[in-house]
């Protein structure tokens, strides 16, 4: 197991020699460099390839932890422990390092706030009016100033944030498109589609294929 750059100690001792791997993304590309070997995944919070595991940086270890714990004794257990470290859940590990919210970076409490409202309720309608109301202005003046501290519209921003939502919940494969679309707010799965397309450059179905497919290899 190695957390964050420790992945270039195992791979120097030639452990993930053939094997998938990731690392903090900072430092992804130089350890593909390094170890041409290596698979290396620079996109994933963290990777289980033949039993031996690897993460990207700092809370990614967490995560890490918490599936070896639920690997080797349940998920009940896993959430006892993520409770008593005061974690909400695990992240799984095909889950993207990068962060819709993160990449907004807002400047205002008041912008953060909308932000932070419209990523707790994903599946309602999240109109500009309503969001203008969270943020006490009128829809007018809270488009101006989302677009300014964000460099997005709102309705872009909202996008992302469902597809960001609804990617996750493809990939850990729980719910059908159609549950996922309704639980993201985007309706149905054609509208979902279309956002995938625009977003990401791939349909909802390919990104589940894929998902099965890394998890199959995962296994053997």
């Amino acid at each position: 197991m190695a957390h964050c750059t420790g992945a270039f100690i195992l791979a120097e001792a030639g452990i993930l020699d053939g094997r998938r791997a990731t690392t903090h993304w900072a430092y992804a590309r130089e350890l593909q460099r390094r170890y041409p070997k290596t698979r290396v995944e620079e996109d994933r919070i963290f990777i289980e390839d033949r039993n031996v595991w690897t993460s990207a940086g700092m809370t990614a270890g967490i995560d890490l932890a918490l599936a070896l714990v639920e690997a080797d004794l349940g998920a009940a257990i896993a959430r006892s422990v993520a409770r008593s470290l005061v974690v909400y859940h695990r992240r799984a590990g095909g889950q993207s390092q990068h962060s819709s919210l993160l990449e907004l970076e807002p400047k205002s409490d008041r912008i953060q706030a909308v932000l932070t409202h419209a990523q707790r309720h994903l599946d309602t309608p999240l109109s500009v009016e309503q969001l203008a109301e969270v943020a006490h202005l009128s829809p007018r003046q809270f488009s101006r100033a989302f677009t300014a501290e964000t460099g997005q519209s709102p309705a872009k921003a909202v996008e992302n944030l469902r597809v960001e939502a609804a990617r996750l919940a493809i990939e850990e494969g729980r719910h059908t498109i159609d549950e996922i679309a309704r639980m993201t707010g985007f309706g149905d799965r054609e509208r979902m589609r279309r956002a995938f397309l625009r977003t990401l450059g791939q349909p909802p179905q390919v990104l589940r294929r894929n998902a099965r497919l890394a998890n199959a290899v995962a296994a053997e």
